[in-house]
């Protein structure tokens, strides 16, 4: 599951979310301070726009404002849960007229998506893991996942949709769908591939609790294979599969793990390379 606030592994902290945590009170007035100036230079757009196009964008561009500063009083707990309703009522009111001013726009659509996928995030996700049932976050994310579905419509390039559109799957737990959707990243943009390295261990620990070995296996060396991080802050292939292989007596599979790991830097558990030694008979 992913993490509270977009980016990097399972949900993000965006750059002002960040800054206001390590800035405090300053921090957080400048910054609801620079959405206030961008809301106001959108309305100005909007005026002065010479044609639909470049009025959807500026509808669009204010719909982000209203959303972000939305969910960052949110987020600080400086408005209550209904006026963040209110404030993100403005913000899908312009993303829906930029999407009728330019509904041939993926980019509208996309950015109509992220405004929902941020308040489905802070909606039904505590600490990185989601809450309520399935239904409950179907609700809140299933609107995110039908606007970066439209936005692929309209351009099955758009590497940001498809990637939005496996994160919010992977945060569901759906996996499938996320591992199909990194792969149709992967070859746009460079990131598809640690998403899917992501994915893909995820998977596998959740076939490794189902007691589905083989399965949890193949997950775990496609991750592998696709550069996986293992750096803390994502998932980590390497010791639960050579756990695995340790217990199959599979010596030679697990020793490649080992090998893997060590040539790219990664950390193997002490205990599991002292199994593997003695179950073995070998030193590497």
């Amino acid at each position: 599951m992913k993490a509270l606030l977009n980016m990097a592994r399972p949900l993000y902290v965006s750059v002002p979310l960040l800054l206001g945590l390590l800035l405090g009170g300053c921090g957080k007035s400048w910054y609801l301070a620079s959405y206030e100036r961008d809301i106001s230079s959108a309305t100005g757009a909007i005026e002065t726009a010479r044609d639909d196009a470049h009025r959807a964008a500026a509808y669009t561009k204010r719909g982000d404002a209203y959303s972000e500063k939305a969910r960052y009083s949110r987020a600080f707990k400086l408005i209550s849960p209904e006026e963040y309703a209110r404030q993100f009522g403005l913000a899908i009111k312009d993303h829906d007229q930029a999407i009728a001013l330019d509904p041939a726009s993926a980019e509208a659509y996309y950015r109509r998506g992220q405004a929902y996928y941020d308040r489905a995030v802070l909606e039904v996700v505590v600490n990185g893991t989601l809450v309520g049932s399935k239904s409950d976050c179907k609700f809140w994310f299933d609107p995110a996942i039908a606007d970066f579905k439209k936005a692929i419509e309209r351009d099955a390039r758009h590497d940001r949709a498809w990637d939005m559109l496996g994160l919010t799957h992977e945060t569901m737990g759906e996996l499938d769908q996320a591992i199909s959707e990194y792969t149709q990243e992967m070859a746009l943009n460079p990131l598809g591939k640690s998403r899917l390295a992501d994915a893909y261990c995820e998977r596998g620990g959740s076939n490794q609790k189902e007691k589905k070995y083989d399965a949890a296996m193949a997950d775990y060396e496609k991750s592998i294979e696709n550069g996986a991080n293992a750096d803390g802050c994502s998932c980590d292939p390497y010791n639960p599969l050579l756990g695995l292989y340790a217990e199959d007596r599979r010596y030679d599979q697990g020793w490649e793990v080992v090998h893997k790991a060590l040539k790219s830097g990664k950390w193997i558990a002490p205990e599991w390379l002292a199994r593997l030694q003695k179950e073995s008979g070998r030193r590497n």
